[in-house]
């Protein structure tokens, strides 16, 4: 107990550096305007430009009392169904009355995806809504959406989670990054928000653009702008199963609770596993995939983790380790292509940060 209470004790002086605003008579994001005491539905509206224009589904529950501003992204792949059904149930069991400061929620930004039924990218444009960030008002469909998402939602939250799982093809245990830029506050911040949130596995995620103006993912764009930013992992091959859904709105209930949005006490992960680092293998050639490990296994450096044949089933690559770790999640389906990845591994990190 007195580990817990002294995480406690620093994350709430770590907050002292992020104070709560006064409340505003309205917050609005796209279409969605809140009183206080209110939640609205609404559309965060990309216009059309060099491709077809979009709408990304937003809710504001602005709450009764001041506090902080705390943005939930899901579905920038939306074949993450996860994610997306966390914060879909999530939604409801947000009541404005009983919060402290705003929360944002996007259950889904990327639905041309979701639609359509395309893992990893934009079926409209073929770019990824997770690597153009902060994005161009002027460019296509996933640059203009990301350009608004930052100019409406990072622009007015003092924090941010960015939710993801397992895409289609994608068998993946749950897991976190903590985002390290480099800034001593927002670290502290951050690496005390991926603890509240819950998840034991940790990656720590020092290797993304810190430069000013060369971030791409959401949460890197939102950590160069003063917002500590975590991201989170659960759901695999497109299953939405009650553990990996619940573990993600759990973790967001609680993430409040640590914030002060909400009230009662959340105690954060007793026991973290921290990897230093992912190393991703991918296949040598086109074929047909066969795995023989399982997520959450340990692998040696060397070992053999699967296989790819010609569609005539002699086998073509043999897909081994480099190093040693654990395995965060290894391609679900037979499908293999060139270049693909195989596998991602998890090294243990020799010490807690």
């Amino acid at each position: 107990m007195h580990r817990l209470s002294t995480i406690a004790a620093v994350l709430a002086a770590a907050l002292v550096a992020f104070p709560a605003h006064a409340q505003a008579p309205a917050f609005t994001v796209g279409t969605a305007k809140a009183g206080p005491g209110e939640k609205a539905t609404g559309y965060i509206e990309v216009p059309a430009g060099v491709d077809p224009g979009t709408r990304i589904p937003v809710v504001v529950v602005h709450g009764a009392r001041p506090g902080p501003v705390l943005a939930m992204v899901a579905g920038s792949h939306g074949t993450e169904y996860a994610s997306i059904i966390a914060l879909e149930k999530l939604i409801p069991m947000l009541d404005p009355a009983q919060i402290a400061g705003t929360v944002i929620v996007l259950p889904l930004v990327n639905t041309a995806s979701f639609e359509e039924k395309v893992p990893h990218l934009n079926p409209i444009d073929h770019r990824n809504m997770n690597r153009m960030y902060p994005g161009k008002p002027d460019g296509t469909q996933t640059e203009r959406a990301s350009w608004a998402i930052t100019q409406q939602v990072i622009a007015q939250s003092d924090y941010l989670i960015d939710m993801h799982g397992g895409d289609l093809d994608e068998s993946l245990r749950p897991y976190s990054y903590w985002l390290k830029i480099g800034n001593p506050k927002i670290d502290s911040v951050a690496r005390q928000m991926v603890l509240a949130f819950g998840l034991r596995y940790i990656i720590i995620a020092d290797d993304r653009p810190t430069a000013a103006g060369s971030s791409r993912y959401l949460d890197n764009t939102a950590a160069l702008r003063g917002k500590p930013s975590i991201t989170v992992e659960a759901g695999y091959a497109g299953t939405t199963t009650a553990e990996d859904v619940g573990v993600l709105v759990r973790g967001c209930l609680n993430e409040m609770r640590y914030l002060k949005m909400l009230p009662g006490e959340a105690a954060p992960v007793e026991h973290p596993v921290w990897f230093a680092k992912v190393v991703t293998p991918t296949s040598d050639a086109t074929g047909i995939f066969y795995p023989l490990v399982k997520k959450n296994t340990y692998v040696s450096a060397g070992m053999k983790l699967g296989y790819v044949t010609d569609y005539f089933g002699k086998t073509i690559y043999e897909a081994r380790a480099p190093v040693a770790g654990i395995v965060l999640y290894i391609c679900a389906v037979p499908s293999m292509k060139k270049g693909n990845a195989v596998v991602d591994i998890g090294v243990i990190a020799p010490e807690s940060p």
